[in-house]
């Protein structure tokens, strides 16, 4: 547990003032609040790769610590600094549209953990968390970013539509899309219907 002082009490808007300013322990206040949140982030929009999302989350917060005036104080921080994060994301989607194709198809995820495990939910579950990662995939970048968005961080509606600078209809339209297909795309995991 954090001991509390004059940091853990501002607003992320008023650490940046401060930032701006040079305080160095306003940006390790930031950095307490949202490395592991952005880890976290960009491990799931990045293929579930760690040691990219901890590459990002470094290149993330050395950008707002070289340039904390790109902050944009009319906005909130979460929103803003979920902005940039899904704009790097983006630069790199592009970069490995370029690479596509250069995987040898060896999964080395698929591990058993121990002879006790219950091996057939295990089974299910790394087929289901394959074909989810899939379909996500499957989905143009428009409708896997709110998805992820909204349902593997957490965002509201509005601050989604902030981040991606588009209007909350539009949002949730995406959404709606977005859910319905995997909705679709997965219904032979749904127990209901396989009965």
């Amino acid at each position: 547990m954090r001991i509390a002082n004059k940091y853990t009490e501002m607003s992320d808007e008023q650490l940046m003032a401060f930032l701006e300013k040079g305080d160095k322990l306003a940006f390790d206040e930031l950095y307490l609040r949202y490395a592991k949140m952005m880890k976290g982030y960009f491990k799931r929009m990045l293929w579930n790769d760690a040691e990219k999302a901890e590459d990002f989350v470094h290149d993330l917060f050395a950008k707002i610590i070289k340039n904390p005036a790109s902050f944009d104080a009319s906005r909130s921080f979460k929103t803003w600094f979920f902005s940039v994060a899904n704009n790097m994301c983006k630069n790199e989607y592009k970069k490995q549209q370029v690479r596509k194709g250069t995987s040898n198809g060896l999964d080395e995820h698929f591990v058993i953990k121990d002879h006790q495990t219950d091996v057939m939910n295990e089974v299910q579950d790394q087929f289901f968390g394959k074909a989810f990662e899939h379909h996500i995939e499957q989905l143009d970048i428009k409708h896997s970013e709110v998805f992820k968005l909204r349902h593997l961080e957490g965002l509201s509606i509005k601050e989604i539509a902030e981040v991606l600078s588009a209007n909350e209809g539009t949002i949730k339209s995406r959404l709606f899309y977005a859910t319905k297909y995997l909705a679709e795309s997965l219904k032979e995991f749904n127990p209901i219907l396989n009965r």
